[in-house]
């Protein structure tokens, strides 16, 4: 049984940054996809970035481009979220997902994921 978990969520100050863990076990294949998404209180799901296992290759939506960077660690079977210069626009429980194909979807497409994570909640504030 596949199983996504992230981590690294919590409350920071405008301008601050934090970085997002997405953590996939039972998985061995060397070819998937990794969304980052995020859903803000009585908005629909946003999202904001997938990195390809291929070449590393990784699309931004433009609300984070510049300010948020996706990488992987392959010997942990991570792959981060690190978001600089937040804002309380921000604001939102983030979700990882797994996708069984390296292909990366538009970041629209959500259904096009496999597994998912619980999420974990960004709070912006001062």
């Amino acid at each position: 049984q596949v199983h996504v978990v992230e981590s690294g969520g919590g409350l920071v100050q405008p301008g601050g940054s934090l970085r997002l863990s997405c953590v996939v076990s039972e998985f061995s294949s060397d070819y998937y996809a990794i969304g980052w998404f995020r859903q803000a209180p009585g908005k629909e799901r946003e999202g904001i970035s997938c990195l390809s296992s291929a070449d590393g290759t990784t699309y931004y939506a433009n609300s984070v481009k510049g300010r948020f960077t996706t990488s992987r660690e392959n010997r942990k079977a991570t792959v981060y979220l690190q978001m600089d210069s937040l804002k309380p626009e921000d604001t939102a429980v983030y979700s990882c997902a797994l996708r069984t194909d390296y292909v990366c979807p538009p970041l629209r497409l959500s259904a096009r994921y496999d597994y998912w994570g619980q999420g974990t909640q960004v709070t912006v504030s001062s």
